[in-house]
């Protein structure tokens, strides 16, 4: 018996910064990726973020342009 998988596609959102890097929770919550700086702490820590492939659990961790944080199956780039 052969079973099928179909992968969704992941989402991607583009958001531009006026500065030289961004820290991965404030960059999730101008994202609206999560609603408030507990719950991007919490889901950092927990290891639900990837940043440029690789799981993260550094909230300070500094985001410049050309990155880009998974989370919850959507991309998000810094531009």
């Amino acid at each position: 018996m052969k079973i099928k998988v179909k992968v969704a596609e992941k989402r991607q959102v583009i958001k531009k910064i006026d500065t030289d890097f961004i820290r991965l929770d404030a960059f999730l919550k101008m994202c609206d990726a999560v609603q408030t700086g507990g719950h991007a702490k919490i889901v950092i820590q927990e290891g639900e973020v990837r940043v440029n492939g690789e799981i993260c659990t550094q909230r300070g961790k500094k985001l410049r342009p050309g990155d880009k944080a998974e989370f919850e199956n959507v991309v998000f780039i810094v531009e």
